[in-house]
């Protein structure tokens, strides 16, 4: 189940809905494009604290994933990687839901990103059309 959950962080790279590092997170958070800011489990409590108030600052929720920052930095193609965030509130909630596949802590979480992705508009029956009215053309 980790393996996907990376793997969807690499999805979001490709897709440029990840910012990965510090400074890019923090303008991600200022931009109100964050939707959720990931720490690797051992980050620095420094790098931690930072990240928190950053997403506190955006009004985003903020989390410590179950990965090393090894492990975090080689999914986003990376040595390292401490902390990041996703911009795409579809990918956060998706991620959200496969951690609290393997941790129940994580369920408000996901319940939360869950509910703020806006629902498809439906989409409009085809009516017909009613064919054009040709003009009068006047008699001569």
């Amino acid at each position: 189940m980790t393996s996907n959950a990376l793997s969807l962080l690499g999805l979001a790279l490709r897709g440029n809905n990840l910012a990965v590092g510090e400074e890019p997170v923090a303008e991600a958070c200022k931009t109100g494009q964050a939707k959720l800011v990931l720490t690797a489990a051992d980050a620095a409590a420094n790098s931690a604290g930072r990240a928190g108030r950053m997403a506190e600052l955006g009004g985003v929720p903020w989390v410590r994933v179950p990965w090393d920052k090894e492990t975090l930095g080689n999914a986003l193609g990376r040595r390292l990687c401490a902390v990041a965030a996703l911009t795409d509130t579809g990918l956060a909630a998706a991620l959200a839901r496969k951690l609290a596949g393997t941790d129940p802590q994580y369920q408000p979480l996901a319940d939360r990103l869950t509910a703020e992705i806006r629902p498809a508009r439906p989409m409009k029956k085809k009516t017909a059309r009613a064919p054009a009215k040709r003009p009068a053309v006047p008699e001569t």
